[in-house]
């Protein structure tokens, strides 16, 4: 690359941008080693990497269960499998419009979302997603602790199953989910280099726990007759639309926050191309794969015990082998494992460090994930799968959308997929609007939230709705919250169009040779 001056920003052939130097930004106090843009030459991911990620977040025990827990609403299987498809082909469109930004500027989700919501207004949006994660971080800690406590009551005997009871669950499954959190955090405080590791170790493993659950119950079941056989309990009436639309919506909320952050790793990515086709291949098949898995195994489990039983672990509790329980269940903790650091960990340490830059750092973040996970008492969460789809899931997914609704406004339609680098962590910039805070931004999230949460009902909610008049918005909460914040950024921030965008080819962007080999450009 040609020398350039200081601020300049340098746009590669294949499109990628970077900063000529950020010396000058490490005073700021938006600025820190983990938040900073990076380098082209640093951009390495692959088109397996992306893959491999997706196969690590997407084979775990609450992506099974999801599924399962379709079957026990009274879904068969041929509607379990199209709601899923459909929702995860849904959440796939915003998933690759953010994560443009994260390859072409280098940037995590939090800084990214500098451009819209301001440099202190970024911070809602970046804590709004972390605290979801942090959520979800002790949701797969519980299951995972769930099933290291029945292989070790698999291998212990009853002294250890049948634990004294504290806090209204046995200590033995405390002390499980305990040494479980734990691991974790070792890994974390690695770093993220050490969970790109672990990502590509476990990929080609994880799917074999859930392959031997299968196969265990097709033997035991007699084949995929009986299991396919096993009617729903909606049909295709008007009991099965009713529960269809809440329950897609939840299968998009549970890769919304994705959607969202996935910048946070395509910021490593080799071009756009690698990361577009490595998640083209990655999300869809494999969770349409863990779909397929989870749906015969729980119809096979309703075939073999006369109930559907929506938690894995739970349902390999009941089989008569030990060692298919043991082998099943530690190939299910890896996974789980590997998931929870990539979809729960590793964005949430962003948006805590981006709060504080000079104060918190990746891993400390990562603690503070930890800490708040358990803190959110998950085991309540995971306990029923109504709560699990319709209060957990659709709620905080209207909220997200309504997030995610800004992002995609502001930067494809509004700016055009053009940035400042340097203004995203400079004070005063062309991105610190007003105080700091993007008015426009924080109304639009505000409209978009409200319409697709503010009609919430059943579980914890009243059954007329938060607010009653909206209750019929609440079953379409996703793409309302999208949709809606989508229309009124637009409408707010298009008189304000040509001073945001106009920053094509300026003073602060050069385009020269590149130092990446051009045979490695594609797309």
């Amino acid at each position: 690359m040609e020398p350039t001056a200081r601020g300049t920003q340098h746009v590669h052939p294949d499109g990628r941008v970077e900063l000529g130097e950020v010396e000058s930004l490490k005073d700021s106090r938006f600025y820190n080693e983990e938040l900073a843009p990076v380098p082209v030459e640093k951009r390495t991911w692959t088109t397996y990497t992306y893959f491999a990620l997706w196969m690590g977040m997407a084979h775990n025990i609450p992506s099974y269960a999801l599924a399962a827990s379709l079957i026990a609403l009274g879904m068969d299987w041929v509607q379990a499998l199209l709601t899923i498809t459909i929702g995860n082909l849904i959440v796939l469109i915003p998933m690759l419009l953010n994560s443009h930004a994260g390859t072409k500027y280098g940037i995590p989700f939090p800084v990214f979302a500098r451009a819209f919501f301001g440099m202190r207004g970024a911070n809602l949006a970046a804590l709004l997603r972390a605290f979801i994660a942090c959520g979800w971080f002790g949701i797969q800690t519980w299951v995972g602790g769930e099933a290291i406590y029945i292989i070790v009551g698999r291998l212990a005997g009853s002294g250890w199953k049948d634990s004294a009871v504290v806090l209204g669950q046995h200590w033995t499954l405390w002390l499980s989910f305990g040494l479980f959190w734990l691991f974790q955090m070792l890994i974390i405080w690695r770093g993220m280099e050490a969970v790109r590791r672990f990502e590509n170790w476990t990929a080609p493993l994880v799917s074999v726990g859930f392959l031997i659950l299968l196969g265990y119950v097709l033997v035991k079941a007699g084949g995929l007759g009986p299991i396919l056989s096993e009617p729903g309990k909606l049909g295709w009436g008007p009991d099965f639309w009713k529960v269809f639309a809440p329950s897609l919506m939840a299968m998009i909320a549970f890769w919304s926050t994705l959607s969202l952050n996935m910048p946070d790793f395509t910021r490593f990515g080799g071009s756009q191309g690698k990361q577009v086709r490595g998640q083209i291949l990655g999300l869809p098949t494999t969770m349409t794969f863990i779909a397929i898995v989870a749906i015969l195994t729980t119809s096979g489990g309703s075939v073999l015990y006369g109930e559907q039983i929506w938690d894995p672990a739970k349902l390999a509790d009941r089989f008569d082998s030990p060692v298919v329980v043991v082998v099943a269940l530690v190939a299910l903790v890896l996974a789980t494992v590997s998931a929870n650091l990539a979809a729960n960990v590793v964005s949430p340490s962003y948006d805590f460090s981006n709060a504080f830059p000079k104060k918190i750092t990746f891993a400390v973040g990562g603690l503070i994930t930890g800490i708040i996970g358990i803190v959110i008492q998950p085991w309540r969460l995971y306990s029923d799968p109504n709560i699990y789809i319709f209060a957990w899931l659709g709620f905080y997914g209207g909220l997200l959308g309504a997030v995610a609704g800004v992002l995609v406004a502001g930067y494809w339609v509004v700016n055009r997929t053009k940035l400042r680098l340097r203004d995203l962590y400079t004070e005063r910039g062309i991105y610190w609007f007003n105080g700091g805070w993007n008015w426009r931004a924080l109304v639009a999230t505000l409209a978009g939230a409200v319409l697709a949460v503010g009609g919430a009902y059943g579980g914890p909610f009243p059954a007329d709705g938060l607010i009653p008049f909206l209750k019929p918005l609440y079953d379409y909460n996703w793409v309302v919250g999208l949709a809606g914040a989508f229309v009124v950024y637009l409408l707010l921030s298009l008189p304000e169009r040509k001073r945001t965008t106009d920053i094509e080819e300026d003073a602060s962007e050069r385009r020269g040779p590149s130092r990446i080999d051009p045979a490695a450009v594609d797309g």
